[in-house]
């Protein structure tokens, strides 16, 4: 690869939505006003508008009947109990077990200690009102070394969850990769060997055989482009390796698993729906020129169209090919029929929005819009609707479930005991609104689950960052609703803003 290009994946990496550790590499490439906007929080939690417990005023935004209103997870983010009933090791237990890896060296050990709360868990979402819970099945937790027989007390877990939530009235949606892939795999050459893909498919259809009569929708691997960036050009996330051409190698093989998993679904006669989890970034030129133009275009390939493309076309975006160049391990690494396999028909779209891309002529990138307390997260709801009605309009009407939009508030309980996140409150309005425009624009988006139903394990930023609606005090595991869960609520009860 040219050193642009590495220069322009690295700095792609960085602003890469869940990019833990980009906060700690400065603001280099922002421009003045950028960095200025940065200090303002537009919809973002460092200066809450004024705060009031009184009701907002309804809007007369109303959602298509039927719209589910969720809240998503992740297995590794909440769970905790890493070394009980017969739960394997994780790339994520490695990774966050080495000194120096996350922040205050916090592991997802016990993290909101969901695995022994879950009723109580389940029990919030009834109250909330929520209509679809998206969650992760830990792999570790049902094949402890990634293959083989299946370990029945995990089964019987997600078999426990997924029935307390048909007894509450709320539809499970789950998903069966979120980045915790067995130790034993990744010891194997974990993601850039061709055969964990097949190994994903085998986990896959234990799952669908044992839980499959009562999941109605399936997702299979969230966002392949952040285990691609974050795990494997950046480093700072598992399994924390730096090299740019098993990265894009690694890509393949999760859009291969994906499609392998979609086959193993139809196969199993199991009546549910399944799709993909991508994280998309809409991406615009910093400027007008034709150079910022060009250097979008390409970006937009690596961010975008690299696992839309695949999927949804059966091809990859010839650009990003001649870009990373015939000898490249990904390039070699595609077969005859692979493109068959990741283009399997799918029955739904999951679009995880987090923020926009500024890409300037030489391939790198600006700030725009102020930040969250997460400095890769531009606040910018317009971009909410840009993604939807583009992924519409370049893919078709395939239907869209929103699975993960949210920012990180530094939320803490007050004299009263309640947790006043008003600034969450402002983003998730803009952004509700940014998706019913959207829909009234003729996209068929049929969901939407905020991140994060609760405080939880982020990744390399350990516990520093919190993403809750729900507030969980980690030393008592206490949880106290914040007040845009209490906002939520409402949002729910009415369908609309």
């Amino acid at each position: 690869m040219s050193l642009l290009t590495r220069r322009r994946l690295l700095r792609r990496a960085a602003l890469s939505a869940t990019a833990a550790g980009a906060a700690r590499t400065g603001l280099a490439g922002a421009t003045v006003a950028g960095i200025a906007a940065s200090t303002v929080a537009l919809g973002g939690c460092d200066s809450p508008p004024e705060r009031t417990t009184d009701p907002e005023p309804d809007r007369g935004l109303r959602f298509p009947d039927g719209f589910a209103w969720g809240a998503a997870t992740s297995a590794y983010q909440i769970e905790g109990a890493a070394k009980e009933d017969g739960r394997g090791e994780s790339v994520w237990d490695t990774f966050s077990h080495t000194p120096g890896r996350t922040r205050n060296g916090d592991t997802g050990d016990v993290a909101a200690d969901h695995y022994h709360r879950y009723a109580q868990d389940l029990d919030l979402m009834r109250d909330l009102g929520l209509r679809s819970y998206r969650f992760s099945i830990s792999w570790p937790r049902i094949q402890a070394d990634g293959s083989g027989r299946p370990n029945q007390r995990g089964l019987d877990f997600y078999r426990r969850l997924v029935d307390g939530l048909h007894e509450r009235g709320i539809a499970p949606m789950a998903t069966l990769f979120h980045w915790d892939l067995p130790q034993a795999l990744q010891d194997a050459g974990g993601w850039e060997n061709r055969d964990t893909a097949e190994r994903f498919a085998e986990y896959a259809d234990v799952v669908f055989r044992a839980l499959g009569d009562r999941v109605p929708v399936w997702l299979t691997i969230n966002e392949p482009k952040t285990v691609v960036q974050n795990g494997y050009i950046w480093g700072h996330h598992a399994p924390g390796i730096r090299d740019e051409d098993a990265a894009y190698l690694v890509a393949h093989h999760l859009q291969l698993g994906h499609g392998l998993a979609v086959q193993a679904l139809r196969a199993s006669g199991a009546t549910g729906r399944i799709g993909p989890a991508l994280n998309l970034h809409p991406c615009y030129p910093a400027d007008d020129s034709a150079e910022s133009a060009a250097a979008t275009r390409l970006y937009d390939g690596y961010e975008n169209r690299l696992y839309l493309d695949s999927i949804f076309k059966g091809a990859y975006p010839q650009d990003v090919l001649d870009d990373l160049g015939p000898d490249s391990r990904m390039v070699r690494g595609v077969r005859d029929g692979d493109l068959k396999i990741t283009s399997s028909p799918v029955d739904l779209l999951a679009v995880q929005y987090y923020t926009p891309i500024y890409v300037t002529g030489d391939g790198g990138t600006v700030r725009k819009w102020p930040t969250s307390e997460a400095e890769w997260q531009q606040i910018y709801p317009e971009g909410m609707y840009d993604i939807l009605t583009r992924v519409t309009r370049d893919y078709g009407r395939v239907p869209i479930t929103i699975t993960e939009n949210g920012l990180p508030c530094p939320d803490v309980p007050g004299a009263d005991g309640n947790v006043d996140d008003a600034g969450r409150v402002t983003f998730l309005r803009d952004h509700f609104a940014a998706a019913h425009r959207a829909i009234g624009d003729g996209v068929p988006l049929e969901s939407y689950h905020v991140w994060s139903l609760l405080d939880n394990f982020e990744w390399a930023e350990g516990y520093e960052q919190r993403w809750g609606l729900v507030y969980v005090d980690y030393a008592s595991q206490r949880r106290v609703l914040k007040r845009s869960a209490h906002w939520y609520r409402d949002v729910i009860r009415r369908n609309g803003l």
